[in-house]
Formats: structure tokens, C-alpha cells, sequence
């Protein structure tokens, strides 16, 4: 598997060296002060998404969505690491985003769970990381073949790492600009979305809680 890109290294080293900085004056309480355009047209410098989404000529297809499944595994984990604090079982019993959506964990039987945020995120977050390990569906050896079924797989780690996202700016959005963490999030976001778009890894149905925000992000930051 390849390597993750400098920029996705990058944007992990300035989100470890932000998470302590909390100099910003939390939002207003509106009903989604995530899309104000004082925070919305904030991000980690200028980045076109579409650029690093696209599979560089030469790379093979599943090699490059892999790679990239990875570094924003990697991401979205520091991201929801440093918001611990205050995404508790306490203030989130149940995982939910925008739009009164709730996020149901699947169990071995099949049965969708309502659990809280963190429980749904530890859930989430094992599942991905005992994907990405297995050689038998991420192999890391040249030559090894992704095996059939395979973007199914990736589609429900995107669908996970998305449902994360979405319920930090819907549960603490607040948090994350007093943590002066939002450019990193609308950044993280905004290159998400255009890779799945690139790839066709989520459906609009999943994305639709967050809408409204996708578009105003890729109007700032995927160029």
C-alpha cells in the first residue's frame, strides 16, 4: 500500500501542534454556525481537494483509494482524539448529525444498536482499523490482488468516517472553533467528500444531512 501523502501528513502535524490552542471565542448558537462565513471559508491554507483526489496517472485504482482510506482513518481519528474532551457519553447518549440523524451501529447479528457517540466511534474505529490490517482485503504486498468485493468494504469505512465528522459539527462545532480546530475540520471535510465524489464511495442519500455545508466548502476550498 502506498504511502499517505505529504499534505495529509502535513494537516496531522498542525492538528497535534492546534489542539491546545483555545484563544478563539466560541460561535453563536445558531442553528448551524458551522455554515457562518467566518467559519465555513476557513481552512488549512490554500488545497485543491480535486487535485489530491484524483488517481495520479500510473497508480493502480484500488492501490490509491486504499492509501487514502487509510490517511483519512488516520486523520479523523486524531481529529475525534483531541475533541474526547468534550464528546463524552454525558453530553452525546446517542450519535446523531445534522438534521435530527441518528447513527445506528450494526451488531454481529445484524441488528441496528443506538448507542451513544464515543461508544459509536470506539465501534467505528476498531471495525476500520481490523479492515485496514487484514491483508486479505488491504494487501500491502506487491502483487497481491484487492480481493472481490472489495469497494463495498471501503464504502462502509468512508460511510463511518463521514458519520464522525458530521456529528462533530453537529454536537461541537463550538468546542472545535474555541480549539481553534476548525480550518483542520472544514479542510478534513472538504477533501473527504470530493474523494468520494471522485470515486462514487458514498451515496447522497448519506452525505445529504450535510448538504448544505458540502457545498459551501467546496465552494472555498476545492480550488
Amino acid at each position: 500500500m502506498t504511502e499517505r501523502t505529504e499534505a495529509g501528513d502535513a494537516r496531522v502535524r498542525a492538528l497535534s501542534l492546534c489542539r491546545n490552542n483555545n484563544s478563539k471565542v466560541a460561535p453563536s448558537l445558531a442553528e448551524k454556525p458551522y455554515l457562518q462565513k467566518a467559519y465555513v471559508s476557513e481552512g488549512i491554507g490554500p488545497m485543491d481537494t480535486r487535485a489530491l483526489s484524483a488517481l495520479p496517472r500510473g497508480l493502480d485504482r484500488a492501490e490509491w483509494i486504499a492509501s487514502n482510506a487509510l490517511a483519512f482513518f488516520k486523520l479523523v481519528s486524531l481529529l475525534c482524539g483531541a475533541t474526547s474532551e468534550f464528546c463524552t457519553t454525558r453530553s452525546c447518549p446517542t450519535a446523531t448529525g445534522p438534521g435530527n440523524k441518528t447513527y445506528y451501529w450494526t451488531d454481529e447479528h445484524g441488528r441496528k444498536v443506538k448507542c451513544s457517540a464515543p461508544l459509536y466511534a470506539d465501534y467505528a474505529m476498531s471495525y476500520i482499523q481490523e479492515l485496514l490490517t487484514d491483508e486479505e482485503v488491504f494487501p500491502t504486498r506487491a502483487g497481491c490482488p484487492f480481493p472481490t468485493g472489495y469497494i463495498f468494504l471501503v464504502q462502509k469505512v468512508f460511510s463511518y468516517l463521514f458519520h464522525m465528522l458530521a456529528h462533530l459539527y453537529q454536537a461541537h462545532f463550538d468546542n472545535i472553533v474555541v480549539a481553534e480546530m476548525h480550518p483542520h475540520l472544514n479542510t478534513l471535510l472538504a477533501h473527504l467528500v470530493t474523494f468520494t465524489q471522485e470515486f462514487e464511495l458514498l451515496e447522497p442519500s448519506e452525505t445529504a444531512p450535510l448538504e448544505d455545508l458540502i457545498t459551501a466548502l467546496l465552494h472555498f476550498h476545492s480550488t
